[in-house]
C-alpha cells in the first residue's frame, strides 16, 4: 500500500490473469478509487504507455462526490499492447488555497496563512512565482488583496505546468490489450452457401448450390447492411451415420448430411465440400464478398465425422470406447452419432501442430474472422495457447465463441482470448431479464467479454419467435442491433420463419440436415420480407458512433413492466461531429398488445441536467416529439414495437 491509496483500479479482469481489452475506437474509462486519511486535496492521472513505447499523462476526475473514484476516458487509437498506471499526489498549493480561502475569510491568523503559501511557492522558479512569494508576505497590503494574487491566472497557468504536489504515490502497473474493430463491431449475417441457388430437380432430388451461385447473395447481404457473413463448414461431409432431415438417424442416399460431420474421402479441414466448387471458387466468393465490402467469418469445427481422415491416421485423438469403438457426441438428450468428439488429453502436442496448421492455411486463404463451434466442449488452456499464438502473428485476426454454456467457462473463454461471444441473450426475453443482461454486458465484464447478440440460429427458435409473430421478430433484431457493438442474425429471419420441429426450439425442415430454397425477392415484393426493417437498423448503426459502443449503455424505467427502456449515449468529446450523440430505445416486449405508459429517464446518465427538454427524432418512422425526464409513450405491436429515438442536441 503507498503513501496515497490506490486500489481498485479498471478496466480489468478478475484476478487480472490476462490483459483487459479493447477495440479501436472504444472509448475506454480508466477508472481507480484513489483516497487519504484527513482533509487534504489530492490528485490524480493516468499514465499510458503505448505499445511504441511513448508515454502519455492524462488527468483524471473525481465521478462522484464521497465516491473517491477518479476516471479518465481515452479512446483507443492503436494496435497492441499498453501497459498504465495512476499515479496520485497530495495537491498542496489546492489544500493551501481552500483553507485560505476559508481562513482568511474568517481573519485566522492571516499572517501565518500566507507564510505558508509563500514556503509552498519557494518550489517553483521564475519572476511569477518570485512575484507571489513577495505579495504574501507583504503585511501591509490587505488580505483580499494577497489572496487575489493566489487566483491570478498566471499565477494559475505556472503551477498548472509545474504543480506544486508531495506524497507522490503510483499504483500497480495493468495491461490493455487495443485490438481490431471488428474484435467487437459488426452485422453478421449467416447462410448455407448449398442452400443458394439449390434447385429441385424432377425426380424429386436436389442440385447443391455452390460457392459462385452463393456469391450472388452477398450484394443483397450487403444491402441490408450487414458487414460479415458468416458460412457454416464449407467442407467435405462424412456418409458414415449421416443424418437425415430434421435430425433423423435414417439419412437418404441423396440427402447432404449436416456440414459438422466434417471429414470424407475428399479431405478433412483443409478441403472444400465438392459439390460447393474448388479452392478457386472459394477464392472467387471471398473477393466478391471484398467488392460488396463484407468480410467472411469461417466455422472452425473441431471435430470429426467417422471418415475424416484423421479417424484413420490419428485414431488416438479420439476417445475409444471399452469395445473398441469411437465416441460419439453427445449433449443429452441430443446425440450426434455423425461427429467424433477430439480428446485433447491425448497427443495434445500433436493436435495443437494441427489445428494450428488448419487455421494457418485459412488465413493464408483470405479468412480473417472464425466462428468457432462449440468452443466450451475444448480445454480452456488449448484456447489460451492457440488464440495466443494467432494473435502474435495475426492481430487481425478475430474468434467468436459459440459458448452456450456456464458462466465460469463462457467469462473465462472470453478472457482467454476469444474476441467475442454468443451470450444468454437467445433466452433473455422479459423486462425484468433483459434489463438485468443488458446491465450486465456493460458492467465489468466490458472490460474482457464482448457479446455477439445473434437472435436466432438454426440450433435457436425461441418460443418468443415461434408464437410472437412479426412484432417479435422486430422487437429482438431492434434490441439486438442497438444493445451491442456487434449482433447478428441466420437466414430465414427476414421470412419470419417461425415452425419449429415438435418439442425442439429449432426450425422444422432444419437446413442443417437438408438444402432450402427460398423466395428473397417474392417476399419483399409481397410486403412479407423483414429486409427494409434490418435495413434500417444497420443504417442507424452506421449513422449514430454511440451504437459503436458498449460500455454507455444504461437501461431506465417504464410504469409498465412489458416496456423496456435503455439509452446509449456518447458525449461530443468522441464524436467527428463534436455534437453528443445519444440514442433512447423504448420496446414494447408483448408482441400481442398495444402498450401505454410513462417512460422515466435519468437525465444525468445521457448528459443532460434535471429539468430539461430536448427534442427527439423517431428513427423508425420519422416522428417528433418533446421529451423530458418523464415521457407518454404508446407502442403498438401491430405496427411498430419498439420505438429509436436519437436525441437532437440542436432542438434542446
Amino acid at each position: 500500500m503507498g503513501r496515497i491509496p490506490i486500489r481498485h483500479l479498471s478496466p480489468q479482469q478478475p484476478e487480472n490473469r490476462w490483459p483487459a481489452t479493447s477495440y479501436l475506437g472504444e472509448v475506454v474509462p480508466f477508472e481507480a478509487t484513489v483516497f487519504r486519511e484527513g482533509h487534504g486535496i489530492i490528485g490524480a492521472e493516468l499514465l499510458l504507455t503505448h505499445p511504441d513505447g511513448a508515454e502519455t499523462v492524462h488527468p483524471m476526475r473525481l465521478i462522484g462526490a464521497g465516491t473517491d473514484r477518479w476516471r479518465a476516458e481515452l479512446v483507443s487509437e492503436q494496435l497492441g499492447r499498453h501497459r498504465w498506471r495512476v499515479r496520485a499526489f497530495s495537491d498542496d498549493w489546492a489544500s493551501w488555497l481552500h483553507a485560505a480561502t476559508i481562513k482568511i475569510g474568517a481573519g485566522d491568523d492571516p499572517e501565518l496563512i500566507f507564510a505558508a503559501g509563500a514556503e509552498l511557492l519557494e518550489r517553483i522558479a521564475g519572476k511569477t512565482a518570485a512575484d507571489a512569494r513577495a505579495a504574501f508576505r507583504d503585511a501591509d497590503s490587505p488580505a483580499a488583496a494577497r489572496l487575489k494574487v493566489a487566483t491570478d491566472r498566471r499565477l494559475t497557468a505556472l503551477i498548472a505546468r509545474h504543480p506544486i504536489r508531495s506524497l507522490v504515490t503510483e499504483s500497480e502497473t495493468l495491461e490493455l490489450e487495443v485490438q481490431t474493430a471488428r474484435a467487437a463491431v459488426g452485422a453478421w449475417y449467416e447462410f448455407f452457401p448449398r442452400s443458394e441457388g439449390a434447385k429441385r430437380l424432377a425426380d424429386g432430388s436436389w442440385k447443391s448450390g455452390t460457392l459462385r451461385t452463393a456469391a450472388k447473395r452477398l450484394p443483397a447481404v450487403a444491402a441490408m447492411g450487414f458487414d460479415v457473413v458468416y458460412l457454416p463448414p464449407i467442407h467435405p461431409i462424412g456418409r458414415t451415420h449421416r443424418k437425415g432431415p430434421n435430425n433423423s438417424t435414417v439419412a437418404g442416399p441423396l440427402d447432404p448430411g449436416s456440414p459438422w460431420a466434417i471429414g470424407a474421402a475428399e479431405g478433412g479441414h483443409d478441403a472444400i465440400h465438392p459439390e460447393l466448387g474448388t479452392l478457386t471458387d472459394f477464392r472467387y466468393f471471398v473477393k466478391q464478398a471484398e467488392a460488396n465490402g463484407l468480410e467472411i467469418a469461417l466455422d472452425l469445427a473441431l471435430q470429426a465425422s467417422p471418415d475424416h481422415p484423421w479417424v484413420a491416421e490419428h485414431p488416438e485423438w479420439f476417445t475409444q470406447r471399452p469395445d473398441g469403438s469411437i465416441a460419439y457426441a453427445e449433449n443429452p438428450p441430443k446425440k450426434y452419432q455423425d461427429i467424433y468428439p477430439i480428446n485433447f488429453d491425448r497427443d495434445p502436442d500433436g493436435i495443437r501442430a494441427e489445428v494450428l496448421r488448419i487455421v494457418e492455411l485459412w488465413i493464408s486463404r483470405g479468412i480473417r474472422i472464425f466462428r468457432v463451434d462449440n468452443p466450451h466442449t475444448k480445454p480452456l488452456d488449448f484456447w489460451e495457447w492457440l488464440l495466443g499464438d494467432v494473435a502474435d502473428r495475426h492481430p487481425e485476426v478475430v474468434f467468436l465463441a459459440e459458448a452456450f454454456t456456464r458462466p465460469a467457462m463462457l467469462y473465462s473463454l472470453a478472457g482467454a482470448g476469444f474476441h467475442q461471444s454468443y451470450s444468454y441473450f437467445t433466452w433473455r426475453n422479459t423486462k425484468e431479464e433483459l434489463t438485468e443482461f443488458l446491465t450486465e454486458i456493460a458492467g465489468e465484464s466490458a472490460d474482457y467479454l464482448r457479446p455477439n447478440l445473434f437472435v436466432n440460429t438454426p440450433d435457436i427458435l425461441t418460443e418468443y419467435l415461434q408464437f410472437g409473430g412479426p412484432a417479435a421478430y422486430k422487437v429482438r433484431a431492434a434490441i439486438a442491433a442497438t444493445g451491442s457493438p456487434s449482433w447478428g442474425v441466420y437466414a430465414g429471419y427476414e421470412l419470419f420463419e417461425d415452425v419449429a420441429r415438435p418439442g425442439s426450439e429449432e426450425n422444422i425442415d432444419n437446413e442443417k440436415y437438408e438444402y432450402k430454397q427460398r423466395d428473397w425477392a417474392g417476399a419483399e415484393a409481397a410486403g412479407r420480407s423483414l429486409a427494409p426493417y434490418l435495413t434500417m437498423l444497420n443504417r442507424v448503426r452506421a449513422e449514430h458512433p454511440a451504437l459503436r459502443q458498449l460500455r454507455n449503455l444504461r437501461t431506465h424505467w417504464s410504469d409498465d413492466d412489458a416496456v423496456l427502456v435503455y439509452t446509449k449515449h456518447l458525449d461530443g468529446a468522441f464524436t467527428a461531429s463534436g455534437r453528443p450523440d445519444t440514442l433512447i430505445v423504448v420496446a414494447n416486449l408483448d408482441p400481442h398488445s398495444v402498450r401505454e405508459t410513462m417512460v422515466h429517464l435519468d437525465l444525468e446518465a445521457i448528459g443532460l441536467q434535471p429539468g430539461d427538454t430536448f427534442a427527439v427524432r423517431e428513427l423508425v418512422t420519422g416522428a417528433r416529439w418533446t421529451w423530458g425526464s418523464s415521457n407518454y409513450v404508446r407502442l403498438d405491436a401491430f405496427v411498430e414495437p419498439v420505438h429509436i429515438l436519437a436525441i437532437d442536441p440542436k432542438g434542446r
